[in-house]
């Protein structure tokens, strides 16, 4: 069964190919389904966000598609950068939204570091019913970005239990538990 990824993200396009695909999905980006649109994310919550971007798609296509919408809330920084983690403090990069929360998180201890990734899955099938899953990876701030591995805020996150940033991580160990594949879990639970 084919499903259009509604996104342009390639990290994320990545890593939903390495999940679906060993499940027979055939996995193909927007640009490959010939989709050449940016979907404006102008909802105030993950699920919000996700269903915008799957229904554009599914407007254009008629076809499965899966949507996401997720990023990192930061206990200390009330949950920010929230649903704006992609364009943060108006930053357009990935390095410079990591050096800002590192340097809005100087001096502050350990303890107090605290994190979490969280996803939204919107998934729309042929038909144009919705389901929806949510998942969460909970974890620390690093002092400093780590690895090479990932993308986004993944060289600063260190999830619990787990002596390494997300970025030190190797792809299939991520893939196995972030908050993406959790999300992805949860949704396959509803089929």
């Amino acid at each position: 069964m084919n499903i259009i990824i509604a996104s342009n993200n390639q990290g994320k396009i990545r890593e939903f190919k390495k999940m679906l695909e060993p499940l027979g999905y055939t996995v193909l980006s927007q640009s490959e389904a010939g989709i050449n649109i940016e979907v404006e994310e102008t909802g105030t919550t993950f699920k919000e966000n996700a269903t915008l971007k799957a229904e554009a798609i599914y407007n254009l296509t008629h076809t499965s598609v899966l949507a996401d919408d997720s990023g990192l809330e930061v206990e200390f920084l009330n949950g920010e950068p929230g649903v704006y983690s992609a364009r943060y403090m108006g930053l357009n990069n990935d390095e410079d939204r990591r050096n800002c929360i590192l340097g809005k998180l100087q001096g502050v201890e350990e303890s107090k570091r605290n994190a979490r990734f969280v996803c939204c899955i919107c998934y729309i099938d042929e038909n144009g019913e919705k389901k929806y899953a949510e998942g969460y990876w909970t974890g620390k701030i690093a002092t400093e970005p780590r690895g090479n591995n990932g993308f986004g805020f993944d060289p600063i996150f260190i999830p619990d239990g787990v002596n390494r940033t997300s970025a030190e991580m190797l792809p299939e160990e991520k893939n196995a538990v972030s908050h993406r594949a959790r999300a992805l879990a949860k949704l396959r639970e509803m089929f």
